[in-house]
């Protein structure tokens, strides 16, 4: 897949995913604005991808504001690192992208003219190092499949979650390089649809066999023996249980009551183990996304409300192992050496 996000000539360019699958269209932003924009509306979605995206967004900030004095400069950074933390709650990579960018620029000694140029290179340095995280996530993971293994997936967590290649299909990817022989089903995933949007795309893309099926009917292929692997990507890991697509709990659930393995491929930046669930909010969007499909056809009566949360909790006792670009790690595991 071509990068879902790039630098380029002083602006964001980056894959629109709400045109996919029937539309390959690329989208730039020179205002910060717009790319807090886009994260909010999912224009780009992905935990990993949205923390280069912030990054990038506070790079364009610089670039505004670099001719003000360092006070008022700093003021106005302020606001516009506020400005895209308060657009997407959950994922923990966002809030770890702008701050690490704003490390740089609350210790900066000098004039900020200077200065916009180390974040925008810092913002470059933080989207090829996701591309670096993913493949080492990949061959960590390509370790647990086999050759004719079927492998089951939620929501996307492919290369169009990230900058390039994925976390959750990066061992798919990397089995496949290896000369093994793998499938992909991929849930739906309501109410967004972005297995069905956008996993089967990237993978049909890249010549990889994938399935699509309704939410509702992975316990059932698990039962009759269709699904091998688990493999399902994370917006948050905190110290008691990994937060990703709703949805993904069920799955957990039925993967355990068949004896199947559930992995979650979580790069290093999602990691907020410094928290336990009671310290996540859960982001809740618009109705509209569950009472209209797309936006385009509604199914449900007028006057009917509808609850919409965004990610759920799957607790680590569901959970049997974590791949990150370190290694593969039970949640034990994990803890002792990430926390």
């Amino acid at each position: 897949m071509i990068p879902s996000i790039e630098w380029t000539s002083n602006k964001v360019k980056m894959i629109d995913q709400t045109q996919l699958p029937h539309k390959l269209q690329f989208l730039e932003f020179d205002d910060f604005r717009d790319v807090a924009k886009a994260i909010k509306v999912m224009n780009i979605r992905g935990a990993p991808v949205i923390g280069v995206a912030a990054a990038m967004g506070v790079a364009l900030a610089t670039i505004e504001y670099k001719n003000l004095p360092k006070e008022k400069f700093l003021t106005k950074m302020e606001e516009a690192a506020n400005i895209i933390r308060s657009t997407r709650p959950t994922a923990s990579n966002l809030f770890w992208a702008v701050d690490r960018v704003w490390k740089i620029i609350s210790t900066y000694p000098d004039d900020p003219k200077n200065l916009s140029e180390l974040v925008v290179e810092e913002a470059k340095i933080m989207a090829q190092e996701d591309i670096n995280v993913n493949k080492n996530i990949g061959k960590n993971g390509a370790t647990l499949l086999k050759d004719g293994d079927v492998v089951l997936t939620h929501c996307n967590a492919g290369s169009l979650a990230t900058v390039q290649y994925g976390t959750a299909l990066a061992p798919v990817r990397a089995a496949i390089e290896e000369g093994k022989k793998i499938r992909v089903i991929a849930d739906e995933t309501r109410p967004r649809l972005q297995g069905a949007r956008l996993t089967a795309y990237e993978l049909q893309y890249d010549n990889i066999p994938v399935n699509v099926i309704s939410d509702t009917s992975s316990g059932l292929l698990m039962s009759l023996g269709k699904i091998n692997k688990v493999i399902v990507g994370t917006d948050r890991v905190t110290s008691d249980a990994v937060f990703n697509k709703i949805g993904t709990y069920l799955v957990a659930l039925a993967a355990k009551d068949n004896n199947i393995p559930f992995y979650v491929a979580a790069p290093s930046s999602t990691l907020s183990l410094n928290e336990t669930v009671k310290d996540v909010t859960i982001e809740q969007r618009d109705s509209s996304e569950v009472s209209n499909i797309l936006g385009k056809v509604q199914i449900i009566p007028n006057g009917v409300e509808c609850i919409n949360y965004a990610f759920d909790i799957t607790p680590f006792r569901l959970v049997s192992a974590i791949i990150t670009e370190d290694g593969i790690f039970s949640p034990k595991e994990l803890l002792a050496k990430y926390k």
